[in-house]
């Protein structure tokens, strides 16, 4: 295994209420320096919920994105608060983004949006045996529960108002998971 590089320099170059920008002067192992960018997380977790309404109904939300200034389809996400866990942050978000709580919870793995300039993950949580619960939340306007069926992701991937990422590979992780627990039985 490669030795990391090694940092020379560090310097926030920009700030603002959601992002640092740093600059990382760095020394690889074989002599080479080079200057790199990234934008640096708040260091609060974050979650990503596959909310199952039964075998083979995922949960998704409809809200606007910023970014993209437009209605985008997505799994429910957020921030973890201050003393919560993976687990417990997930079912919050789920309360609170689609009305439903869920009895069980399994954290799945941490994915990175841009591994190569961003520090930010998320933590996807696969979320089972679910009832009605509402909690409010922080969004300025109320979400739209879209289901749609798993096992039809292609179908998810044609819809013009779905591109996240971090959803599809999401939903295709809990996908292949699922099947091969059904493959076991």
């Amino acid at each position: 295994m490669r030795e990391k590089p090694r940092i020379l320099e560090q310097v926030i170059t920009a700030k603002s209420r959601l992002f640092t920008v740093e600059s990382l002067k760095l020394r690889f192992s074989n002599g080479q320096e080079r200057n790199y960018e990234r934008l640096v997380g708040s260091g609060r977790k974050a979650v990503m919920v596959v909310a199952m309404l039964d075998d083979n109904t995922v949960l998704l939300v409809r809200e606007y994105a910023a970014g993209l200034h437009d209605y985008h389809v997505s799994l429910p996400k957020g921030l973890i608060e201050a003393g919560e866990d993976v687990l417990s942050g997930a079912n919050r978000e789920l309360m609170e983004e689609t009305g439903y709580g869920a009895r069980r919870l399994q954290e799945l793995k941490p994915l990175s949006l841009s591994p190569g300039y961003m520090t930010h993950t998320t933590h996807v949580v696969l979320a089972q045996d679910l009832y009605e619960a509402k909690l409010e939340g922080d969004e300025p306007e109320p979400l739209e529960v879209v289901p749609i069926a798993i096992d039809n992701l292609m179908q998810l991937v044609d819809r013009e108002d779905f591109s996240e990422a971090r959803s599809l590979a999401a939903l295709f992780v809990v996908r292949e998971l699922l099947k091969a627990q059904k493959e076991q039985r």
